[in-house]
């Protein structure tokens, strides 16, 4: 087995390494998105116009589960699967940018994935915007040699075209809403409507070729709609769509209720974590309650609750009466990476630093950013932080041992110093908490990486979990671009969740 970024250096993608071999995987041509470009920004307006005049998710949700219904979907939207007690499925998220951190991940999710039975797709299916004519360089060319079937939930992106991409693929090929009444004049809903992003006319003439690429019979899969359940061996897995806004509506609330019952332990898969970057998120349901209040209760027997959306990984053991729930980030799939050196000290639900995980390493992700504002700035010699000197220095301002093992000592000068504020590195818990959630917000997202990173290591992820009668054990493998990593994609965190109570 490979050795892992809690390693070595080496173990993390820096250095001299050789290049994989994902690039002859990838298009001649690669259409790179810039998150920096306003043209890209206006085009993914839907979310903030969600945000000012109201969000109409949830009738758009209900009207396309009600098509599938009256198409025969089954009404408890429950995928029944023959796997035996013993099998292995893959777990992916925020995958589809179509450039080189997404392909990279491809090689070490085939060699690992030659065994299970299926894959899961959790959240941003398609960036920027889900359009249909994307699917094919972007979902269908990269896995068209995994040879089974992937589900997947909608995130906020495959959204902004309400849907409509999403549910042709993964929906029996679902056909377009008939379109609704006009709002009233000089309401809210009709000020959103003449500012909402459409599908250009003509999307998706490239669909069914695109198609063909994934047409082999294991390969085929339809889902009853953008939120289901799969009954698989011993376990329920639990998919639910947090559509533009991150919440679920009342309809959806009572069916997660409902198929929650089920005595089989569960994992939950969903479009926005519970638990991501040291803070809380239970998730609202409209009318009432919460998702994680549903996870929390003991008679649903859930014991994982994995979210994409943040594009890294990270791991919350939360103790929940005589039990510990599982907690998972797992949005490392391909899209540009969201830094965890901008995440506070954990103390959150009795998870402190001791209990936390997280890829890539703080330090990494500090060195990965100032390698990127040293070229954008063209000040490379005074932002460039070696792997050593970022990780000295974060362990440092948050007061915690070095994670690597066999992590060189480095001194932390002033310059360092500096860039590690600048570049928002993370605080201890009671430091300034007004000013955590703004720096991540400017240096993760207004400023992140996207398409200006076409050079390991990527530092992108997958999980594999490989389910038994008693115990489930999650995996996340790295992939950096590096061939190293590629042949044998190493393990960069690892836990055995029980699914037999103690007595």
């Amino acid at each position: 087995m490979s050795v892992s970024s809690r390693d070595t250096a080496e173990g993390a993608g820096w250095g001299a390494a050789e290049p994989g071999t994902y690039k002859g995987l990838m298009p001649p041509e690669v259409r790179k998105i810039s998150w920096l470009d306003p043209r890209m920004l206006w085009a993914a307006r839907n979310g903030v116009l969600a945000s000012l005049f109201g969000d109409p998710t949830g009738r758009t949700r209900s009207r396309w589960v009600a098509q599938r219904e009256a198409a025969g979907a089954p009404a408890d939207k429950v995928i029944r699967r023959d796997d035996p007690d013993r099998f292995s499925f893959l777990v992916i998220g925020d995958t589809g940018e179509g450039d080189d951190p997404q392909y990279a991940v491809v090689p070490g999710f085939l060699k690992e994935g030659q065994d299970t039975r299926f894959a899961v797709l959790t959240s941003d299916v398609i960036y920027p915007v889900g359009g249909a004519d994307d699917y094919g360089p972007k979902f269908f060319r990269p896995y068209r040699d995994y040879k089974a079937p992937i589900y997947a939930i909608p995130g906020n992106h495959d959204w902004y075209e309400d849907l409509a991409a999403f549910m042709r693929v993964f929906c029996d090929d679902a056909p377009p809403l008939p379109p609704e009444p006009a709002p009233r004049p000089l309401s809210r809903a009709r000020l959103r409507s003449l500012l909402w992003h459409r599908p250009r006319e003509g999307d998706g003439q490239q669909l069914d070729e695109a198609r063909k690429l994934r047409s082999d019979p294991a390969q085929l899969a339809a889902q009853p709609g953008p939120y289901w359940a799969i009954d698989a061996g011993p376990i329920r897995i639990v998919g639910i769509d947090t559509g533009l806004l991150g919440t679920i509506d009342a309809e959806q609330g009572a069916w997660l209720r409902e198929v929650s019952k089920d005595p089989r332990p569960k994992i939950l898969v969903t479009g926005s974590p519970l638990y991501v970057d040291g803070e809380h998120h239970p998730c609202a349901i409209e009318g009432g309650g919460t998702v994680d209040e549903i996870v929390r209760d003991p008679a649903h027997r859930y014991v994982a609750a994995i979210g994409g959306d943040i594009h890294n990984y990270q791991r919350y053991p939360v103790r929940v009466g005589d039990r510990t729930i599982q907690y998972v980030v797992a949005g490392g799939g391909g899209a540009f990476m969201h830094a965890t050196h901008t995440i506070p000290k954990v103390d959150v639900a009795g998870v402190g630093e001791d209990d936390f995980r997280c890829y890539p390493l703080r330090g990494d992700s500090l060195a990965f950013y100032s390698t990127l504002y040293g070229r954008r700035l063209r000040l490379r010699r005074f932002f460039t932080l070696t792997e050593a000197e970022a990780a000295v220095v974060v362990a440092e301002r948050l007061g915690m041992r070095l994670t690597r093992a066999q992590q060189a000592t480095a001194r932390v000068t002033w310059r360092v110093r500096l860039v590690a504020a600048l570049l928002g590195a993370g605080r201890r818990p009671d430091r300034s908490a007004r000013l955590r959630l703004p720096v991540r917000k400017l240096y993760t997202q207004l400023f992140s990486p996207s398409s200006a990173t076409y050079s390991p290591p990527f530092f992108k992820c997958f999980l594999r979990l490989d389910v038994g009668p008693e115990a489930i054990r999650l995996r996340c493998h790295a992939a950096t671009g590096n061939l190293a990593q590629e042949l044998d994609p190493p393990v960069e965190d690892e836990v055995t969740i029980p699914l037999v109570r103690a007595r």
